[in-house]
């Protein structure tokens, strides 16, 4: 079942259209990256989703049913740009932001407390925001998402301002949220973090969506029949018929396949020119890759 479902989303700002005839589905309980460039029309798509701002046209349903105002309890949004009170203490702040989302004191208290545990911080209840570094206010926005525990969570840039220990930190906080049945649509310019992350993806350039499925059939779809070998011995690179060379040089070979040859084809005419093969791979483009190659073409 789909947690968001959106259909032929458009949205014009006098001349410019933003979105433009947008359509995709979030599967329930996945990690869902949402790319594209600045401009794209990303953060229009994530204001219409938390109706902040509504469609021109089109629908948005959420956990099967139409929009409806009360869905706005089940949903977390933390933007790129914080928007916490930096004379407010830490503590005081997200127990009054849990209590917006429908929380009594009491239960706000015990959930914030926990996640200062968890995320390391609990020493900062007296602390207030403003005297706070970028990347620890950005665990505080963290928790401040999630406090209300939403079954979709919408994280734009999450680890903006984060060392590498916090960032795994945060990091592994959001897939133990999908393991308990959260859905997380993540949205984010590091292509290298979609890899590690998301499961699925839509890329919006120009107001549209120009791609989108799984991330792994994305990247087969993608590639260009490129395999990588790590050898000792002479190659006989004239007896491989059917292959370019691209790389060649220190045990390291890089070969395009030209007439839809199959892994196994290529690795039987190495080992039978006699080679010690220690590594043998099909070289699949990345995200930012094909990104790149799909911005600039559409």
């Amino acid at each position: 079942m789909n947690i968001l479902e959106l259909e032929h989303i458009n949205k014009t700002y006098g001349k410019h259209q933003a979105n433009r005839d947008i359509s995709f589905v979030v599967p329930k309980g996945s990690i869902y990256g949402m790319l594209g460039p600045n401009g794209a029309g990303k953060s229009t798509m994530i204001r219409i989703i938390t109706n902040i701002i509504a469609a021109d046209s089109g629908v948005v349903r959420f956990n099967g049913e139409v929009f409806k105002e009360q869905h706005h309890q089940l949903i977390g949004y933390m933007p790129e740009e914080r928007g916490l009170y930096k004379k407010m203490m830490v503590g005081e702040q997200l127990v009054y932001l849990g209590r917006l989302k429908g929380l009594n004191k009491v239960d706000a208290t015990k959930k914030v407390k926990d996640w200062l545990e968890k995320l390391h911080i609990a020493d900062w209840w007296s602390k207030k925001i403003e005297d706070l570094s970028k990347g620890m206010q950005q665990k505080v926005q963290f928790i401040a998402t999630t406090l209300h525990d939403p079954m979709l969570l919408i994280l734009d840039e999450p680890f903006s301002g984060l060392d590498p220990v916090n960032s795994n930190l945060i990091k592994d906080e959001i897939f133990e949220l999908q393991r308990k049945g959260t859905t997380i649509i993540f949205s984010t310019h590091r292509m290298e973090q979609v890899e590690e992350i998301c499961e699925e993806i839509v890329l919006i350039n120009n107001g549209q969506n120009i791609l989108q499925g799984h991330v792994k059939e994305i990247r087969q779809r993608f590639k260009e029949n490129k395999y990588q070998v790590l050898y000792n011995g002479e190659a006989s690179l004239s007896a491989l018929n059917g292959y370019d060379v691209v790389e060649q040089g220190n045990g390291k070979l890089i070969l395009k396949a030209t007439q839809g040859q199959s892994p196994n084809q290529l690795l039987r005419a190495l080992l039978d020119q006699g080679l010690e093969i220690h590594h043998f791979n099909e070289i699949l483009p990345s995200i930012n890759e094909i990104f790149i190659r799909q911005v600039q073409a559409s």
